[in-house]
């Protein structure tokens, strides 16, 4: 049984990934290089929290209860010295990663769990100069990892079933939807989706069909609205199989077929317009504050949760 969680990295995804196991109960050592990205990290998650209490998700006492429950270091040896499971959150370079598992394997208890939020690496790589892995798995959460339900589970051969089973209780235990894959495929299994029909939006938009704002609307409005819902697989059942095979067998071969980035993002990442995270991108954040749209996109986040749990 889990009691102390540490979470190693605490930008983006980490600070969320504490915020979640801080508010089901877990004391939670959240590690991070500098203070000034801990001080961050706190920032952000006192502002979600702030906001969970204010669209009625938790009480005030709760948001108190979870702020206490994090303890912010620099010290990687304190962080994980009492952690049962610990979350590595860290840049998406494999020698970092190496590094800090190597480092864990010395530092954390011989029966903690190493837990990587990777979204890029298979596991075969993470464990490629590991001593201990079997107790090493995937568990990637998706950005706001502290709103957003799903995290996939992935395993290796060397993975013991132990771990496994552990780690898919104690998802459930923090309010998430855990699916373990049965493969360990490049992308796992959002992001294979994701590319396919990202790569299919910037065609769309090269080819002027319609603008940017148009096809998301398309997204947000039309697919998106019922696959919040119904998945893909169970639209094709419930649109009649044979009415998909038609759809399928007329347009798959007029899809984009591109292997590399479109260029329009190839274009902008070269001018340093990178989207929410420079104030520019796509879109243009001139009339809005880039916190009031990532506010904006939580709220809606959360009320669409709070109407799924019904």
């Amino acid at each position: 049984m889990a009691n102390h969680v540490a979470v190693i990295g605490s930008g983006v995804m980490g600070h969320g990934i504490a915020q979640e196991y801080a508010l089901a109960g877990y004391t939670v050592s959240l590690y991070d290089l500098k203070e000034e990205f801990l001080s961050k990290a706190k920032y952000s998650v006192e502002n979600s929290l702030s906001l969970l209490v204010t669209e009625q998700v938790i009480t005030e006492q709760a948001m108190q209860d979870a702020l206490e429950r994090i303890v912010l270091t620099t010290d990687l040896q304190a962080a994980v010295a009492e952690a049962d499971v610990i979350t590595e959150a860290i840049p998406e370079v494999i020698e970092m990663k190496w590094d800090l598992f190597e480092k864990l394997e010395h530092l954390a208890k011989e029966d903690a769990i190493i837990a990587s939020n990777t979204s890029t690496f298979s596991m075969a790589r993470l464990i490629e100069k590991a001593k201990t892995p079997h107790r090493i798995i995937i568990t990637h959460f998706f950005n706001p990892a502290q709103l957003v339900p799903l995290v996939e589970v992935v395993r290796h051969e060397s993975t013991s079933d132990e771990v496994v089973s552990a780690v898919m209780d104690l998802m459930v235990k923090i309010g998430k939807s855990p699916v373990l894959l049965k493969k360990d495929v490049p992308g796992f299994i959002a992001n294979r989706l994701q590319v396919a029909l990202m790569r299919e939006a910037f065609s769309l938009l090269k080819e002027g069909v319609a603008d940017a704002r148009e096809i998301d609307t398309v997204m947000k409005d039309g697919i998106g609205f019922r696959w919040a819902f119904v998945g893909p697989i169970e639209t094709a059942d419930f649109g009649g199989l044979d009415t998909w095979k038609r759809v399928i067998e007329n347009l798959a071969p007029v899809l984009d077929a591109s292997q590399k980035a479109p260029a329009l993002i190839e274009e902008l990442v070269e001018k340093g317009e990178l989207g929410t995270k420079t104030g520019s991108g796509i879109y243009s954040y001139a009339d809005t504050s880039v916190e009031e749209k990532w506010k904006e996109r939580d709220e809606h986040f959360i009320r669409l949760a709070k109407m799924k749990r019904g």
